[in-house]
């Protein structure tokens, strides 16, 4: 009778066999042997297995020319690698990773052999990220030696691994494995077993929006992806990550997600089944969301979905002299990004004193761009003299486009945008940087809606390169025209939405947040394990709670609530945790104390 792992010690993981030599199971391989494990890497194909051990060979060749392995080391690394097609070379392996295409009947296939072959010691691990690590140890011989390795792509460069336990799983081989993480310098997060995990219960959830919203024709596939790069800082766009992902693994995940939570957010976006069974999967087959030169390249080409260029498009009205309305951060900043690009700016707010300290802000960001280098000294004062504070709305009269940036309160905008019409010359364009609130409500307040529509700016604006260009059913198509011709002028990257809550980035951004909120509640994960997960798994910027403290509780709450109310998803209510935090004053880092507590300035 085999003793409990518990009760027995395990020896170090040194000879490791890979079972599955794709992409994922290729690069675990050059991990392992780079840190020195001994690795038994095993296909099926022996085809495939060949161009496993070609692909080690070159990726370390490439290392040697770039210095980072001497060519001593890389025959040191090969020699420690062998391929077969034999899974009975796995046999004296002290630990053996599977990471073969997402099936339970092939993953219960390959752990009942290895059942018969392996050590009675031996670990084994699955790599799968959709399916239960649960039920792939119950149907083993060895229960409480199944655990989950999961690696993110590409393995040689993404830090995370998620350590995932079943309820079976004996605490010496999280031990084991969670070791041999740290030896392989990743950054190991333990996790229970649910589809996901942390970091792709997340990101999928996310990426099914974006299919959602590109299959509702909202925005195109560039707009969305460029809106999500651009506002939020990710490496790719959602549609551009399922390519490489593969829309076919992503509608595995997905239903293997909805299967547990029945959250509409999780149900798989009817074009991602519509693709799958098209064989239109992503890079690896040519052509998914997008379409590439050749199968498994990076490189896009034009298809039939490619944006033409600007050629024949109506010609937008002549912007000499703009407006802006408000004195907080993002008034100022805008007006900055305004007077930079040759703009006479008007910065008017409900007195000449608010205005005044408006226009000292941008002198003092003018005056950090000197300090570093940017700015001379003489251009920053001709940028700041083009800037003209006001203390009432009238000095308006003569602007050609009026942008306003006050509260995100509709009654104020509407007053604000009532007031606009009075003032502001026949055939100025009217604009609001409104985030969450609908645009037509503002555009109703005039007696002008087709001169209105919304211009959505991201904080810091003079840093942020994204403009979400929101049009009403009202808006005049020579008033897109121009709002597009403005933001090439202010070297902004302009994105074309409807106007409904969220607009593009808030609409996919609010609800993954709103789901990391869930997952701590649930005491599935630590505020420090998501925000990991999401930056060293996902590469994002910033983790979900350090952001939202960041942006405020209160604000995310007030998004989140217009979202819910706009699509009547139960997914989408706000999670109790951040109502009970707003409630209490924890408003993120502007109080001191958020999801975290912060030392007060």
């Amino acid at each position: 009778m085999v003793a409990p792992l518990s009760d027995t010690p395990l020896s170090p993981l040194r000879t490791i066999a890979v079972i599955g030599l794709g992409t994922m199971g290729t690069g675990i391989t050059e991990v392992l042997a780079k840190a020195g494990r001994e690795v038994i890497g095993i296909d099926i194909s022996e085809a495939q297995a060949a161009r496993s051990l070609a692909a080690v060979e070159a990726s370390t060749a490439r290392a040697v020319q770039r210095g980072r392995l001497t060519e001593q080391e890389r025959t040191a690394v090969l020699a420690r690698v062998r391929v077969s097609t034999d899974l009975r070379t796995a046999a004296d392996a002290d630990l053996v990773i599977e990471v073969a295409p997402e099936s339970y009947e092939i993953k219960q296939q390959i752990f009942r052999e290895l059942d018969g072959l392996v050590r009675p010691e031996t670990i084994l691990a699955t790599g799968t990220n959709a399916l239960s690590v649960t039920r792939l140890a119950a149907d083993s011989a060895r229960p409480e030696r199944v655990l989950g390795l999961h690696f993110f792509n590409p393995a040689p460069a993404m830090k995370l691994v998620e350590v995932v336990s079943s309820v079976l799983t004996a605490p010496t081989a999280v031990t084991a494995v969670t070791n041999l993480a740290l030896d392989l310098g990743k950054e190991p997060v333990a996790v229970g077993d649910r589809p996901g995990f942390v970091a792709d219960g997340l990101l999928f959830g996310y990426l099914n929006q974006a299919a959602a919203m590109y299959e509702a024709r909202y925005a195109s596939r560039e707009d969305i992806d460029a809106a999500m790069r651009l506002g939020c800082g990710l490496p790719m766009g959602p549609l551009a990550l399922l390519d490489l992902i593969g829309v076919d693994t992503a509608r595995t995940v997905l239903e293997a997600m909805y299967a547990e939570s029945h959250d509409r957010l999780h149900a798989p976006a009817p074009i991602l089944k519509q693709l799958s069974e098209a064989g239109l999967t992503g890079r690896k087959s040519g052509r998914g969301f997008y379409t590439y030169d050749a199968p498994n390249s990076a490189t896009v080409v034009p298809d039939a979905l490619t944006p033409l260029s600007g050629d024949g498009a109506a010609p937008g009205r002549p912007v000499r002299s703009v407006g802006v309305a408000g004195s907080g951060t993002m008034a100022s900043g805008i007006a900055e990004v305004f007077a930079k690009a040759g703009y006479d700016v008007v910065l008017a707010a409900r007195s000449e004193e608010k205005a005044q300290t408006a226009k000292a802000r941008i002198g003092k960001s003018l005056s950090r761009s000197v300090d570093k280098g940017r700015l001379t000294a003489e251009t920053a004062a001709e940028i700041l003299d083009r800037v003209t504070p006001a203390g009432s709305y009238d000095a308006f009269a003569d602007v050609d486009l009026a942008l306003e940036a006050v509260a995100e309160d509709l009654e104020i905008k509407q007053q604000l945008f009532a007031t606009l019409d009075k003032v502001c010359k026949p055939g100025a364009v009217l604009a609001t940087t409104t985030s969450s609130l609908p645009v037509v409500a503002c555009a109703r307040a005039t007696s002008r809606p087709q001169d209105v529509i919304g211009m959505h700016f991201f904080n810091p604006a003079p840093a942020m390169k994204l403009v979400e260009v929101v049009r009403t059913v009202l808006t005049a198509d020579d008033v897109h025209a121009t709002v597009r011709e403005v933001c090439g002028r202010i070297k902004k990257h302009a994105v074309d939405c409807g106007d409904r809550a969220g607009f593009i980035v808030n609409a996919l951004l609010f609800p993954y947040l709103n789901n990391a909120i869930k997952m701590v509640q649930e005491h599935y994960a630590s505020l420090d394990d998501i925000d990991a997960a999401m930056k060293l798994g996902g590469g994002y910027p910033m983790g979900p709670f350090e952001l939202l403290d960041v942006v405020g509780l209160d604000v995310s709450l007030a998004i989140e609530k217009v979202l819910h109310r706009e699509f009547r998803d139960p997914g989408l209510a706000p999670a109790p945790l951040l109502e009970h935090l707003v409630a209490a004053g924890c408003l993120g880092r502007k109080t001191g104390r958020g999801f975290r507590e912060y030392a007060r300035r």
